[in-house]
């Protein structure tokens, strides 16, 4: 016989229960598994978090949605695989250890390359390990003996087979354009690794003179460094102002080069003067119109940020803000500048480092999208892939039809290095797979690798076939690929979703994934988003350490609706953590209730609770089970939410107290014990995809377990068991409950005082249920039921209510000292009327309007709206008890 282990601790404590419960299902090997034809797949890789990162509260909410998916879909019986792995992260990695040799005062140049990648191993061997560590402690339910790295030797292998390729099929080509550079790091960054900052700045007025001494062109700016390499001005071809203009030569101020005014419908005749200076070096949009212009490309700013050469002698070797300054004092002085007027706006910093990135030509490797971006963009149309939510589909669609060809070169010696060779002597460019020594076409030995590497998202574009074993035919690639579902957030959409797609397409010929479910942010309590120059990030390993990783990941998800942003508010994880003790607690009386329990006995006739209960689960399993299937994971948890601490704690357990507690059969005892075990137990099956270590530790007391909560059957609901009427009954018995109970608490009856409640009810059928539930009343209310078809004459001294046509009446005498509480509801009033009045003044201020922070102001507007509810309240109950004084 499974016996009931009742020596369930007092209190909850989180730690040692989830330490334990980690290490027994790793330890056991429950998250691994192997193909089995048998079975259905199921399959999530997960998106790769920097190698040298660490959890935060967005990593915490990704991993925790695809663990509720992967419990779930394990517990339903699919094969299924949660692949984890991590990123190499080139830029932050070689930051790291570069910042390590720094301390010994050396540099990557004095160890040389092949020393320094040893140190980046070595780094990673020691530090790599924290991130993985962290989301072990979340719950992560992830096969880890299937674990990857982008520099694993099959992931790499991979990575230079669809170079090659895309090489051979003239997709990836080597071209100067204008790319992202940091200064500081000292590489071409991709637009997701900008962040996009509001800067007060200014906007500058320059005259720039016709060449002819015909007048002037005057155009605006925010950066004066950058018109030294300016070669045309641009106005829109529509633009009466100009067109008399286009065509004519003007002279750059300071530099004296020739340049033309040019028609192109790029600019936009509302911002500034509607003319706009051209500097197809150091601007992306001017290199299009440059392009488009055969006009020369002039670069005056270097890779450290510096005037460059052609900047000129009086400039040369400047840094870019101080040049910035000596020009608009040298334009001033000229007499070129008008004016110049503060202007916000958005300035591209390097995510890595927080520079300012420099948009810069440069010679790099490309992949030529437009070709890779078609079949991508059908397969989304044709409804082959999903997105979850679907208006996230019209954002991938948008950016894939205006798509850039990719620029996918580093300046680092941390990443895939690019597989191409050049020789010195006859300059013959070499791709391969593996390291030439010798030039194919003169033989010369004087042959070099490109120094760059791949970026980062160049391999991560494959994590859904690479990680299973391709370009290797394995039994893995043929029964996971494609995978399920992807689990992301909106803000990789472009950089990472799009990109798998079309490298699924084009290496294994079908989509990478079926659905896509995309999540918001997760941004502070004041809705910003959580950086470190903000100082408001939440370590999610500090709340774990606080309140647990049960409460932080129930937390996460309450609330939480597919693709929205998430407000974290510390109220919420309070929330969380006493929804796990209140579970803690009604579980522990139930097993506390079990010791004399026999799981297989059988139970009698089921109490009309019992059947209320039984018929409310089904419609809990039924509920979470299709807010799952529509990925609606926090409608999921909220159906959980309220049927645990409202029906199963709070009415149904104190239902079934008198069959534990008092005279009763051991018939009917049997039963209560029956139904609160069985219903337990299914609870906890729905509820341990969210909150797994809480649902382990209290199921493994309970009869009837198997080894662990993991691996037990998704609860079905069951037609047979739902019981509409019990339901329609208990919520009658339930309604006039509260009721009785409202009135005690609003006129403040102590709660050991049993009262009398007379209730009208002139419908039999009613008075039948009313009857039937007398004791579930009595019981609950603390009160003495008495029930008639008419009460002829209300009682003396009565509070009183209707509820569904049914009258009740508490009579107060004898239960409250009525001059008493009249005179205590008197003071309330004042306090709080006086309170009211204070914020009224305050929002009818309009200073306080204009300065007050727009979070304060609802908070104050909050408080009135509560305020003058808790007025009209007590107002009300005042009127009530003068009413019945006499």
């Amino acid at each position: 016989m499974n016996l009931v282990k009742t020596d369930i601790p007092t209190t909850y404590d989180p730690h040692s229960v989830e330490n334990k419960w980690y290490a027994f299902w790793e330890k056991n090997g429950f998250f691994h598994t192997e193909v089995n034809p048998e079975q259905e797949p199921f399959c999530i890789v997960m998106p790769p978090p920097n190698v040298t990162g660490q959890l935060h509260m967005g990593h915490a909410l990704d991993n925790t949605l695809q663990d509720i998916l992967t419990r779930w879909k394990r517990m339903k019986g699919y094969n299924t695989l949660w692949l984890p792995g991590t990123d190499h992260a080139g830029i932050a990695t070689q930051a790291r250890v570069e910042e390590q040799l720094a301390k010994e005062g050396l540099s990557r140049h004095d160890l040389g390359r092949e020393e320094f990648l040893k140190r980046v191993w070595a780094w990673k061997e020691k530090y790599g390990n924290r991130i993985t560590t962290q989301l072990r402690r979340l719950g992560a339910s992830c096969d880890w003996q299937r674990e990857r790295f982008t520099m694993d030797e099959g992931c790499s292998e991979a990575v230079l087979e669809v170079f090659i390729k895309l090489f051979q099929r003239g997709l990836i080509y080597r071209d100067y354009y204008i790319t992202n550079w940091c200064p500081k790091c000292h590489t071409t960054i991709s637009d997701i690794e900008v962040e996009h900052l509001e800067r007060p700045g200014h906007l500058y007025y320059f005259k720039y003179p016709f060449k002819d001494g015909s007048g002037h062109v005057v155009i605006a700016t925010t950066r004066p460094e950058t018109m030294l390499g300016d070669v045309a001005v641009a106005v829109h071809p529509d633009d009466g102002r100009y067109k008399e203009m286009v065509g004519k030569t003007l002279i750059l101020p300071l530099v004296g080069r020739e340049m033309p005014v040019i028609a192109d419908e790029y600019v936009d005749p509302s911002f500034g003067t509607g003319a706009v200076k051209i500097t197809p070096a150091h601007d992306p949009n001017d290199f299009e119109v440059g392009a488009r212009h055969n006009l020369p490309q002039v670069k005056v700013i270097d890779r450290e940020g510096r005037m460059s050469e052609e900047a000129g002698p009086r400039y040369q070797g400047l840094d870019r803000y101080e040049c910035r300054k000596k020009i608009v004092r040298d334009l001033e002085a000229g007499g070129y500048l008008l004016k110049t007027e503060d202007h916000v706006h958005a300035v591209g910093h390097c995510y890595r480092c927080n520079t300012v990135i420099e948009p810069m030509l440069s010679k790099q490797w490309f992949v030529r999208m437009k070709p890779l971006a078609e079949p991508a963009i059908e397969a989304v149309k044709e409804g082959r892939i999903r997105f979850i939510p679907e208006r996230f589909a019209k954002i991938y669609l948008n950016w894939m039809e205006n798509i850039r060809d990719w620029c996918i070169s580093r300046q680092l010696w941390w990443g895939h290095r690019i597989p191409v060779w050049y020789c010195g002597d006859c300059g013959e460019m070499t791709v391969s797979k593996k390291a030439v020594t010798h030039c194919a076409k003169c033989g010369s030995a004087e042959v070099e690798q490109d120094p760059d590497v791949l970026d980062t998202w160049f391999s991560s574009a494959l994590w859904p076939f690479s990680t299973l074993g391709w370009p290797k035919k394995t039994l893995d690639l043929a029964y996971y690929y494609p995978n399920s579902v992807l689990v992301t957030g909106r803000d990789i959409i472009f950089f990472w979703v799009a990109r798998m797609i079309f490298s699924g397409l084009a290496f294994m010929n079908d989509v990478p994934f079926r659905e896509v479910f995309i999540h918001g942010l997760v941004l502070d309590a004041l809705g910003r988003k959580m950086s470190k120059s903000l100082g408001n990030g939440v370590d999610p390993i500090d709340v774990i350490e606080s309140h647990g990783a049960d409460s932080l990941r129930f937390m996460l998800i309450t609330g939480n609706t597919p693709g929205n942003d998430l407000r974290f508010h510390f109220e919420r994880l309070d929330g969380a953590r006493n929804f796990a003790n209140k579970l803690w607690n009604a579980s522990r009386f139930v097993l506390m209730n079990l010791e004399d329990f026999d799981p297989e006995g059988r139970p009698g006739p089921y109490s009309l609770a019992d059947r209320w209960i039984i018929s409310r689960l089904q419609a809990a399993i039924a509920g979470v089970s299709r807010y799952l299937e529509a990925y609606e994971l926090g409608e999921a948890a909220r159906v959980l939410y309220d049927f645990i601490w409202s029906e199963f704690c709070d009415w149904y357990i104190e239902l079934a107290k008198p069959r534990l507690y008092g005279k009763t059969t051991p018939e009917d005892r049997y039963t209560a014990q029956h139904v609160l075990s069985s219903v337990l137990k299914c609870t906890l099956e729905l509820l341990h995809p969210f909150m797994p270590f809480i649902t382990e530790e209290i199921w493994q007391h309970l009869p009837g377990r198997g080894v662990t909560i993991m691996k037990a059957p998704w609860p079905a609901a069951r037609s047979e068991l739902v019981d509409t009427e019990a339901e329609k009954e208990m919520e009658l018995l339930m309604e006039v409950t509260k009721a009785i109970r409202h009135i005690r608490s609003e006129m403040n009856v102590s709660p050991g005082r049993k009262a009398d409640a007379l209730l009208s009810v002139p419908d039999g059928a009613v008075r039948a249920v009313l009857e039937k539930g007398r004791e579930y009343i009595q019981g609950l209310a603390n009160a003495r039921l008495k029930i008639f078809p008419v009460l002829d004459e209300a009682p003396e001294q009565a509070a009183h209510a209707v509820i569904r046509g049914i009258e009740l009446f508490v009579p107060l005498k004898g239960l409250i000292d009525v001059e008493k509480e009249i005179a205590r509801l008197q003071k309330e009033l004042a306090v709080t009327e006086k309170e009211l009045a204070r914020v009224r003044g305050k929002l009818a201020n309009p200073g306080f309007l204009a300065k007050a922070p727009a979070e304060v102001i609802e908070k104050e507007k909050a408080r009135e709206e509560e305020l003058s509810g808790k007025q009209a309240a007590v107002r009300e109950r005042l009127g009530m008890l003068a009413g019945k004084k006499k």
